[in-house]
């Protein structure tokens, strides 16, 4: 049976909190970002239910936003109507994780470790992940890895692994400017691929925003296939 890919979202990049506001479950983030931020659509919304849920975010000190699945359609020309801008339409790609160990990881290229070192919280902090997404890895409750990615003994990027239901879920894959466009990122995956084996995971996924042409391009290159799509509307 295919896993449910939402399931192992919020598994893998929890919210801080989850509460029911009528036919929605609401996030609360933290300052974590839209993915542990917005609210879901459980059954079919009136406006009045809209309404309630958007008081709800306020009252938590969020932005007004939700995230529109598959078969959300009817929700989504609900907020349209309201005044909701599309915002970060999202790919989310899988493959078999054995099917990314073909390869061997180059020696001291890729180190799988938790708790995160200070030059991963570095990095991170560098390409816009702060406490408040550290915050959420820390949350994850089934196994999780942070990604030390190396490139001629100097530190080159990082990232954050985390399985749910057997499904392990690649996440903030960051790489520093100066030591992009080397495979990294091809390595990072492959690394990832061989831990979530190693940790009863048969397969990898990663979300990706369909506006990363680079990263949409690297999953594409390494076989993964696009499995499932969402997008956000937010209230301005």
């Amino acid at each position: 049976m295919s896993p449910n890919w939402f399931d192992v979202v919020d598994g893998t990049w929890p919210a801080a909190r989850y509460e029911r506001c009528g036919p929605f479950l609401l996030r609360e983030g933290r300052g974590g970002g839209s993915r542990v931020s917005a609210a879901t659509g459980l059954a079919p919304a009136t406006e009045a239910d809209i309404e309630a849920a958007e008081a709800a975010m306020l009252a938590m000190g969020q932005k007004r936003i939700f995230m529109l699945r598959p078969g959300d359609e009817a929700l989504d020309a609900q907020l349209a109507a309201r005044g909701y801008k599309i915002l970060d339409p999202v790919n989310i790609y899988a493959c078999p994780s054995k099917q990314l160990t073909d390869l061997e990881v180059p020696r001291v290229t890729v180190f799988t470790l938790w708790e995160p070192l200070a030059i991963m919280r570095e990095i991170w902090a560098q390409g816009g992940i702060g406490p408040e997404r550290l915050a959420v890895m820390e949350r994850a409750q089934g196994p999780k890895t942070g990604l030390l990615l190396r490139h001629r003994d100097k530190p080159g990027g990082t990232g954050f692994v985390a399985i749910h239901d057997g499904v392990a879920m690649v996440h903030a894959l960051e790489t520093l400017p100066a030591q992009r466009r080397q495979g990294l990122g091809q390595w990072a995956m492959r690394g990832a691929a061989f831990w979530a084996l190693d940790n009863g995971a048969e397969t990898l996924s990663v979300i990706c925003t369909k506006a990363n042409e680079g990263a949409n391009a690297l999953y594409r290159s390494l076989g993964m296939e696009i499995i499932g799509a969402y997008h956000y509307r937010q209230l301005v």
